[in-house]
Order: structure tokens, then C-alpha cells, then sequence
């Protein structure tokens, strides 16, 4: 009888409870992920900063000759031009309006989103412009047929490409600190770094 006694008394033996802090310390030390890199908030920062550029570009290319274009098609009035000056230092063209009532008159072309005619000097047109500010002015078949904005194409594609890549970046991170725990293993604190079984035995 006294050895049962005995027995029951061993298995009802229960460990400090400095002793469970440790053990349970190095259980979640072993269950521990290193944490991938964080991504960085001034990275994200810098994609939102450059998406923001982009789209301001884009519209400075879209709006304004599709106005241009409306407004010519509205009120403009055609005249047969000759080209007298081409030049690319900067770039631009002049034109001389020989019929309607601004005959005679020499006027720069409006360039369609930093695009001119490809022309030379001496070169008959025909040009459409505003009657109420001849200085915005087209040739016909561009009011008629507007050339392809490959600027505001690019402009606007490098926008959503970083857009993409701002989303992807915040969603990683958040998913990052979501799934990881803390930086540092549990391990590293004081608790954690005591053997159990040296406790036990002390």
C-alpha cells in the first residue's frame, strides 16, 4: 500500500511554473519563421510619387489636343497654307495662310501632343484654325483624323504599370506582417534562453 502511495504522490508532482515559462518559450523559439524582408515604406512611397507623375502627364498629353481638336471642328475655318520654316531647334512649323480672311498671315502650327506634320519648306497644306485665335491651328486631316497620341499611350501605360507594382508592394507587406510573427525569435529573450531540464535540476 505504501508504494502505490508513493507512486501517486510522483505522478501528481507538477513543475514550477518558471520551469513551463521556459519550455513553452523554446516551443515557440522552434515554431519561429524568419520574417522575409519588409518592404520598405519609402519604396512605396516613391511608386505612388512616379504613378502620380505618369498620370499628370497623361492628361497634360490627352486633354489639351483633344480640346484643340474639338474646338476646330466647332468654329475653325480651312485655308489653303505654304510652309515657310521648319526647324527642329526647337521644333516647330510656320505657315503662311494664302486664302480666307487671314490671308497672308504667317502662323506657327499647334503641335498635337508635341507632334507636327512631317513637312518641308515650300510645301502647300491645308490648315484649319480657330476663328477666334488663329494661332491654334491644324492641318485639316489631323482635325479630320487625329494622328495616334503615342506619348499619352506611354504615359498612360507606364501609369498603370505602377500602379500595379504600388498595389503588389503594399499588399506584400501587409500580407508579411499578417503571416510572420515578430522579427527577433522568441528565443532571444531571457526566459527562453534557460535550459529546462538545468532548471529541473537545480
Amino acid at each position: 500500500m505504501a508504494k502505490k502511495k508513493r507512486k501517486a504522490g510522483a505522478s501528481q508532482h507538477q513543475l514550477p511554473p518558471h520551469v513551463e515559462e521556459a519550455r513553452k518559450a523554446i516551443a515557440e523559439a522552434k515554431a519561429w519563421k524568419p520574417r522575409p524582408k519588409l518592404p520598405q515604406r519609402r519604396v512605396i512611397w516613391a511608386i505612388s510619387g512616379i504613378f502620380l507623375l505618369c498620370i499628370g502627364l497623361s492628361l497634360t498629353l490627352w486633354l489639351p489636343p483633344h480640346f484643340l481638336v474639338q474646338d476646330l471642328r466647332s468654329r475653325g475655318v480651312d485655308s489653303a497654307a505654304t510652309v515657310v520654316g521648319v526647324d527642329s531647334k526647337p521644333k516647330y512649323v510656320k505657315v503662311r495662310l494664302v486664302t480666307g480672311p487671314e490671308a497672308g498671315t504667317e502662323v506657327k502650327l499647334s503641335d498635337y501632343a508635341g507632334m507636327y506634320p512631317d513637312t518641308h519648306t515650300s510645301a502647300s497644306l491645308v490648315v484649319t484654325y480657330d476663328r477666334d485665335d488663329p494661332s491654334r491651328i491644324l492641318t485639316r486631316a489631323w482635325v479630320e483624323d487625329p494622328p495616334a497620341n503615342l506619348p499619352a499611350f506611354g504615359t498612360s501605360a507606364l501609369a498603370v504599370i505602377c500602379l500595379g507594382l504600388t498595389t503588389a508592394v503594399i499588399w506584400r507587406r501587409l500580407w508579411i506582417l499578417r503571416t510572420f510573427g515578430p522579427e527577433e525569435p522568441p528565443a532571444s529573450s531571457t526566459g527562453a534562453k534557460k535550459n529546462p531540464d538545468e532548471v529541473v535540476r537545480d
